[in-house]
């Protein structure tokens, strides 16, 4: 069963509170013309009393939003009972999109939106607070920066790692007490100068701070590559970082990595935001800091990178994931 399969499985036992119904092939997907077979994988099983089949986007064809109504229509048609498109992300402009197209969607845990069987369960629905605070933004790129530091110190001085991230004294202030109180930094002064110190192994403080660290990427743009090349984000991320460290094949679309003030300047002067992606489009991910933790790369840090796929269920993405925890610098 694809990943992508049990992933909606287990979404809906979470949110719907039901035994996880069995899937199976759609026995009638080979009447279905090429194209769809080579864009989704078909499976079916009964929600709710209602039988539906699932047409699972496959990662390495993406699908096109403006063409997934027609296409779910079409298997519609055939199948006799609702077609619900499943993938594993979507922007919020693309779910916007959908749901005024009125097509079924699944975004294992993230959102389910069957207008057939009255079904529109969104993200806030499933918060819970989480087990372990999440460091803020400043917190955990300070906290990157250090532990990535070649040789590695485990005494620094935040303040030093604050300036080069462009951070206010508040700023600072502030994210000392986070890595202080989430127990990843013990401080200390010497003369006029704070310092912290790691008591832990990088790697075993990375483990230990790992539940309250977040994803970088607060949302994600597709721009037309030509004419931008002056404001094109200088770090590769997300798959095309990915697969510098890997056995991984490029994507289709290479992924940059910026902040909000790059994406706003960029913006101003003339770059804008494409509805879907398009020949020769490239995919713009927007940060909550810096993406350039580490100097003279190419690509954004490990660390960072790691925390932007580890939710990604696709099996290719988790086991390029550990070649690279292979290659950390520790």
């Amino acid at each position: 069963m694809p990943t992508l399969a049990t992933a909606v499985l287990r979404y809906l036992h979470e949110v719907l509170g039901i035994e996880a119904p069995a899937v199976k092939p759609w026995a009638r997907a080979n009447e279905l013309p090429y194209f769809l077979r080579d864009a989704f994988q078909f499976s079916e099983l009964e929600l709710l009393g209602q039988p539906i089949v699932l047409a699972i986007g496959r990662a390495e064809a993406k699908q096109s939003l403006s063409e997934v109504r027609t296409w779910l229509d079409k298997v519609q048609a055939l199948a006799g009972q609702p077609a619900v498109y499943v993938t594993d992300a979507l922007a919020s402009y693309e779910r916007r999109r959908l749901i005024e197209q009125k097509v079924s969607f699944i975004v294992p845990g993230n959102q389910l939106y069957l207008p057939d069987l009255g079904l529109d369960l969104r993200e806030y629905f499933r918060q819970r607070a989480p087990a372990t605070e999440a460091l803020s933004p400043s917190a955990q790129a300070m906290l990157i920066t250090a532990l990535l530091r070649q040789p590695w110190q485990s005494d620094w001085q935040p303040s030093k790692v604050a300036v080069a991230l462009g951070y206010t004294p508040m700023t600072l202030s502030r994210a000392v007490k986070e890595l202080t109180a989430a127990g990843l930094a013990t401080a200390y002064t010497i003369g006029r100068s704070r310092w912290l110190r790691m008591e832990l192994p990088p790697e075993q403080v990375w483990e230990r701070a790992k539940p309250a660290l977040r994803t970088p990427v607060r949302r994600t743009v597709w721009v037309a590559a030509r004419g931008i090349v002056a404001h094109r984000p200088g770090r590769l991320a997300g798959l095309s970082a990915l697969a510098r460290y890997s056995m991984l094949t490029e994507p289709k679309w290479p992924v940059y990595a910026l902040t909000a003030a790059d994406w706003k300047a960029a913006t101003d002067a003339g770059v804008r935001e494409l509805p879907e992606p398009e020949a020769s489009a490239q995919e713009w991910q927007l940060w909550s800091y810096s993406p350039a933790l580490v100097p003279d790369a190419n690509t954004v840090d490990p660390l960072s990178l790691t925390l932007s796929l580890q939710e990604n269920a696709d099996d290719r993405i988790q086991l390029a994931l550990d070649e690279l925890k292979g290659q950390l610098p520790w």
